[in-house]
């Protein structure tokens, strides 16, 4: 039996380690960038957006220390909008709510919280409000597309990395589940 305790994520923020985490997985580029084809420019450690909100264009540049401060900033706008659609009562793991956080910086809030569908609630969040913290951990491999590829195709040269970082994110996520 676990001796972990899940806490209503209302109380809950991105920790230092899952914060390194992104960086060191994202990896740095000081001019931006189309990591996929199809994709949106990201700059950094996988910035889609500046400091003051607005998009990455191509010929932005940054610094390191630059690119941490811009990273940080993305996590901390998109926090309270994760912890607003996944429902701030809900209750999870410190490590549970990390993946979460990573997986929405890479694949977008809207994404995370609408399945890419406005109006909608995307699988995830609708198993975590139910509890359903493993079927929650197992809908992670869905976001296998990028760029319109599907990351998971053997051989893989385009997206690869994308369908391994969810397997890893999933893994990560049902350790942390049970």
């Amino acid at each position: 039996m676990s001796a972990k305790v899940r806490v209503a994520i209302a109380g809950l923020t991105l920790s230092a380690s899952a914060f390194v985490g992104i960086a060191i997985r994202e990896g740095y580029t000081d001019s931006a960038i189309i990591p996929t084809r199809g994709d949106v420019p990201t700059v950094g450690f996988g910035s889609t957006v500046r400091d003051d909100g607005s998009r990455v264009q191509m010929g932005d540049r940054t610094t390191p220390v630059k690119a941490l401060r811009t990273a940080l900033i993305h996590v901390q706008r998109d926090e309270p909008k994760i912890r607003a659609c996944i429902g701030p009562e809900v209750k999870l793991h410190q490590a549970e709510y990390d993946i979460y956080v990573d997986l929405a910086y890479n694949i977008g809030t809207f994404n995370f919280c609408t399945g890419g569908k406005a109006g909608r609630t995307s699988t995830i969040v609708l198993r975590l409000r139910a509890e359903d913290y493993v079927g929650a951990c197992n809908a992670i491999p869905a976001w296998k597309f990028a760029g319109g590829y599907d990351c998971s195709t053997p051989g893989n040269k385009i997206c690869g990395g994308v369908w391994t970082d969810r397997l890893r994110q999933q893994a990560e996520c049902l350790r942390a589940a049970s």
